[in-house]
């Protein structure tokens, strides 16, 4: 059966139509993805194509793990689409980032925010610190190290000596977990004692040590050692 093209559909069916009279924020996931796939593929339009991709990689937050030259390897997906997905996602951080960068950044949630879009699509671990002057304002983010699929590997010199370089106040560090669980490791537990006995030493304030994750079952989508009570 012929798959129905989205010329065919009633006008306030079409996405473009759609976003134009009613706003991005009226269309699903995939029609919006359908906007920028612009075309579908023989037997499926770009809406049904859009739906393929968020089953294939189950949420969006899957799909934008992948990147240009993974994304030329799904069917329907040439150079010119995969580079638009790309290129639409990265926008999409890099909004986040600024945001959230304006803002007093003391929580955890903020942090999210500013990294989790991000650290989400890496496929290995991360380290980052957040530099923050005396009013949690952002100065600077640093990144620290790069690990395996399951660790990353830091000293607390290596994590500190910015924040001394920067004459930051206060620091957040941050790292991912491409599993999707944010729940500390032992070596996670281990590692933050460490850094907020160097901070007290240093006479750095060690706000949080953000896990950032994606569960898939409900839970928040990151870890705090300040929310549990650690620091």
């Amino acid at each position: 059966m012929a798959a129905v093209k989205i010329r065919e559909l009633p006008e306030e069916d079409r996405p473009r139509e759609k976003l134009l009279q009613r706003g991005a924020s009226a269309l699903t996931d995939r029609e919006l993805l359908a906007i920028l796939l612009r075309t579908g593929v023989k037997g499926a339009n770009a809406v049904e194509v859009g739906g393929q991709l968020l089953k294939r990689h189950k949420t969006l937050s899957g799909l934008c793990r992948c990147s240009a030259k993974q994304l030329v390897g799904i069917h329907g997906i040439g150079p010119a689409k995969a580079v638009q997905l790309a290129a639409a996602f990265e926008l999409g951080r890099r909004l986040a980032k600024e945001t959230v960068s304006r803002e007093k950044i003391d929580s955890p949630e903020l942090v999210n925010e500013f990294f989790g879009a991000e650290m989400r699509t890496l496929q290995k671990e991360s380290l980052r610190v957040l530099l923050l002057d005396t009013r949690y304002r952002l100065i600077d983010a640093k990144e620290i190290s790069i690990g395996s699929v399951n660790e990353s590997i830091a000293h607390p010199r290596e994590i500190f000596q910015p924040a001394i370089v920067t004459s930051a106040y206060a620091v957040i560090v941050v790292h991912n977990h491409p599993s999707g669980d944010p729940a500390p490791s032992a070596a996670d537990h281990s590692l933050t004692r460490r850094l907020a006995e160097v901070a007290e030493l240093l006479q750095i304030k060690l706000l949080d040590h953000v896990i950032i994750g994606a569960p898939a079952d409900g839970r928040a989508p990151y870890f705090s050692f300040k929310e549990a009570g650690v620091l």
